[in-house]
């Protein structure tokens, strides 16, 4: 079993940044590759961002690209969301998820364990 729970979330103008953070507590934290995935409602739950088990490998979205880093400290048991250059559209609920049997996967139903959201609002 493993716990998540989101921080980080809140207002920002367009152009700006939140750093988004994940703590897990349960199994050991290693063991799991994380991912980041948002919803808006009446949408159906998106992929934004997932990290291997190590943390070596990353995959993004193409709407997040270039915008947004997910990294993790195992020695914490976290895992980050960075994102810049914010946008009105990037506006969502942001889950963050684990994934016990994959490397890492934009598939939302790989995953076995989500955390309860933490909203992020961008204004234009």
């Amino acid at each position: 079993q493993v716990q998540l729970v989101e921080s980080g979330g809140g207002l920002v103008q367009a152009g700006g940044s939140l750093r988004l953070s994940c703590a897990a507590s349960g199994r050991t934290f290693n063991t799991y590759a994380m991912g980041w995935f948002r919803q808006v409602p009446g949408k159906e739950r998106e992929f934004v961002a997932a990290i291997s088990r190590s943390g070596v490998n990353t995959y993004y979205a193409d709407s997040v690209k270039g915008r947004f880093t997910i990294s993790r400290d195992n020695a914490k048991n976290t895992v980050y969301l960075q994102m810049n250059s914010l946008k009105p559209e990037d506006t969502a609920l942001y889950y963050c998820a684990a994934d016990y049997s994959s490397s890492y996967s934009y598939i939302s139903s790989n995953y076995d364990y989500w955390g309860q959201g933490t909203q992020v609002t961008v204004s234009s």
